[in-house]
């Protein structure tokens, strides 16, 4: 039963609950019980809630409404609870009782604390909507009923794998977004030639155009990178209850859990092969961390050539100006920096950094059950938000508003001994090497010099020297 505790104005601040540790407190008004409670009190560690990822509590949520689905048509829960409890279930889905969500996601206890979570949400909200008491469990349970036929080590990984889902949506779209910004960057400065470099010194001739297509075409390759592995997630292994031998479930029970979760969801959701085997396996989460670590990768690669280009503004490359974000120094007037390239490459190093802890998490698994998958999860959930966020910034902040230096790139290119790369075919490498060391020792260009030794004549020359010409094969 649950007691309460009132103050002088006759104000109820706490009922009790008890488990298998005791009595404690919890706040009257509060839907979630006294594991929960248990949790808030224990793990003050991130400062990120699960209220902070609504993703994750509405896939939870759709977890339990299959499982009470399933288990009310196989006659193992009542019509009167399985009411309740389905309703309670929708409403989080639609968004209500998010705040009731408190868990900091870096956990002991290898996620019960989160799957309690929103057992006892459900509960209470199922015994209100029955026209019971918060607390009065033996109406509606948060284990024999919410988590009936579950265990934490089923049910919190398929909703965290589902959250992963949804989440990647959002990640792919905005992916695209940049993409997209990028291509049309590649479009605007397709006429405007510029040196191409490899190993930061002068190579061969291209347009801005080619690169800016370049980094577009680069980070499509993640698109269908991401989709590759996400599908990996779609493999839960609901009905294993808390080894993967299904003990307590009722028979087909796993079977029709997965069939509701199709239904509810339209997800292509399929059942593991293997329950022992799935249950302790986190093999899904090094794959798909490790993609959104290769995007980063790539992000911050892009970055790094976006800074170099934009270096100066006039005594670096000065080949693209980036938009003003802030002034860039507390001490040298006129300095701005490139703010938005630089949270860029943070923000990929953090992704790489959480890869790193995933790989280990998921390494220090032991026999039947990996322990650690609470750090795997706030690790891949940061690794999506933080991406997300910072590719909207990038585009919007930076990438749209790149203008360049069309006169001061072409100079480069006319002024460069890489051009000599054009005169091989002609007058082979020897000659050509002889040239461009001359060149490089002298100061004078690469035209004049070819003429001044008659290797060829000015008609040759300009035919072959001619930037547009070397752009492509031909």
């Amino acid at each position: 039963m649950e007691t309460s505790f009132i103050t002088p104005k006759g104000i109820k601040l706490h009922r009790v609950e008890s488990d298998l540790l005791g009595e404690l407190e919890v706040p009257v008004e509060a839907y979630y019980g006294v594991q929960t409670q248990r949790g808030i009190n224990n793990y003050k560690i991130s400062n990120l809630k699960m209220s902070d990822f609504p993703e994750y509590i509405i896939a939870l949520a759709y977890i339990k409404l299959a499982a009470v689905e399933a288990n009310h048509d196989l006659g193992v829960i009542n019509d009167e609870i399985y009411a309740a409890i389905a309703q309670a279930c929708r409403e989080i889905i639609d968004g209500k009782m998010h705040d009731q969500f408190p868990t900091d996601l870096v956990q002991g206890g290898a996620g019960t604390t989160v799957n309690m979570n929103a057992n006892e949400v459900i509960a209470n909200r199922a015994l209100e909507i029955m026209g019971y008491n918060r607390g009065e469990y033996q109406y509606c349970s948060p284990n024999d009923h919410v988590n009936c036929a579950q265990s934490t080590n089923d049910a919190y990984p398929s909703a965290f794998r589902y959250a992963f889902i949804r989440m990647n949506r959002g990640l792919e779209a905005e992916l695209k977004r940049l993409i997209e910004a990028l291509r049309k960057k590649g479009d605007e400065f397709n006429d405007s030639i510029k040196m191409g470099r490899t190993q930061l010194q002068d190579a061969v001739p291209m347009t801005s155009g080619q690169e800016f297509h370049a980094f577009a075409n680069n980070l499509e390759e993640e698109v269908a990178n991401l989709e590759r592995n996400v599908n990996l997630l779609y493999e839960i292994n609901m009905g294993g209850t808390a080894i993967g031998t299904g003990l307590n479930a009722t028979a087909g029970y796993a079977e029709l859990c997965i069939k509701k979760m199709c239904e509810l969801t339209g997800e292509p959701f399929v059942l593991a092969s293997d329950l022992v085997e799935a249950t302790p396996d986190t093999g899904a989460y090094v794959s798909y961390s490790a993609a959104l670590k290769r995007l980063a990768v790539k992000l911050s690669k892009m970055c790094n050539d976006l800074r170099l280009m934009a270096s100066g503004p006039r005594c670096g490359l000065h080949e693209i100006n980036l938009p003003p974000m802030a002034p860039g120094s507390s001490i040298m007037p006129g300095k701005v920096n490139p703010v938005i390239p630089e949270v860029t490459n943070q923000v990929c190093f953090k992704v790489i950094g959480n890869d790193t802890a995933v790989t280990f998490a998921a390494e220090a698994g032991q026999l039947q059950l990996n322990v650690m998958e609470p750090i795997i999860t706030e690790c891949i959930f940061e690794s999506i938000t933080w991406l997300r966020n910072v590719m909207g910034i990038l585009r919007e902040k930076c990438i749209d508003g790149i203008t360049i230096n069309r006169e001061h790139n072409l100079e480069t290119v006319k002024h460069s001994i890489g051009i000599v790369t054009a005169l091989n075919p002609v007058i082979g490498y020897k000659a050509s090497t002889k040239i461009a060391k001359e060149a490089l020792e002298t100061g004078k260009s690469v035209y004049n010099l070819v003429l001044e030794h008659g290797i060829l004549s000015k008609e040759q020359l300009d035919e072959l020297l001619d930037p547009a010409n070397m752009l492509a094969a031909h």
